[in-house]
């Protein structure tokens, strides 16, 4: 299913001109944001076809896995494996509003595929994975671009998450394109590389040792008096936005794509 756009340059009447030559780019979703979080990918497609580049959504794509591979099932990962180099087989660029999820296919499909007696998966794979990226990496990395027109008159910090910011090493990335962000005011987590706890079954699994980490991560966010969390994984934002709704903190959560998709 192809979403449309203008395919033009535009001027912003508050912002810089948008001159990067027009893309195609293929939309990993995630099983996550599809069920959950919806707006989020709503928010990339508006972001990347401002910016003047066409978007794809392969309709077949499901689940990639990850939840499969950290329980162990192994056989039933490289089987979502499969199917995902084969639904993204012919995209030149993919793009996730995931960093958790970018990091599967980067980082754990070379390894499962290194356990299958078929060479060409495991050249499919790392084809694959030098062609998807997390979207502030695509941002930056991919469109040389920080400044993205966004405008967000709120007091916003940010949660670097730990597969962005340990398996994809995305850096400050993020950060530089919130500081881009217009009226924003954006202000510094404490203890900001601390996990929330989630981790996916490991809140479930170690319930106790979970929910001690977010009462630490609640507190620091709680401290910066900040309107919105941000962070590039709905994952933790779900964690810390259940947290913040209980003790009724007057703070949400949002995905960095909605922030800069916003005007």
């Amino acid at each position: 299913m192809r979403l449309t756009h203008s395919g033009h340059p535009r001027l912003l009447s508050d912002g810089p001109a948008i001159t990067t030559g027009s893309l195609e780019v293929a939309l990993f979703i995630t099983c996550f944001n599809d069920t959950l979080f919806p707006a989020t990918g709503k928010a990339v497609v508006q972001l990347l076809e401002r910016l003047g580049h066409r978007v794809e959504f392969p309709l077949e794509q499901t689940c990639c896995g990850q939840m499969h591979g950290n329980n162990g099932y192994a056989v039933e990962a490289t089987t979502l494996m499969r199917r995902f180099v084969r639904v993204f087989a012919d995209a030149e660029r993919i793009v996730t509003p995931s960093g958790s999820c970018a990091a599967m296919v980067r980082e754990h499909y070379p390894r499962l595929a290194e356990g299958v007696a078929d060479p060409g998966l495991r050249r499919e794979v790392a084809d694959l994975g030098g062609r998807t990226f997390e979207l502030s990496e695509f941002l930056v990395d991919v469109l040389g671009t920080v400044d993205v027109g966004a405008v967000f008159p709120h007091r916003v910090t940010f949660h670097p998450t730990c597969h962005s910011l340990r398996l994809l090493r995305v850096g400050d990335r993020p950060v530089r394109l919130l500081q881009a962000v217009r009226d924003i005011d954006l202000v510094e987590l404490p203890q900001a590389e601390e996990c929330c706890g989630f981790g996916g079954t490991f809140a479930v699994k170690n319930a106790d040792t979970s929910t001690a980490m977010l009462s630490d991560k609640i507190q620091h966010v709680r401290e910066t008096g900040a309107e919105v969390v941000v962070a590039a994984d709905n994952s933790c934002l779900m964690q810390i936005g259940g947290a913040l709704a209980r003790q009724r903190a007057g703070v949400r959560t949002m995905h960095l794509a909605e922030v800069l998709a916003s005007r």
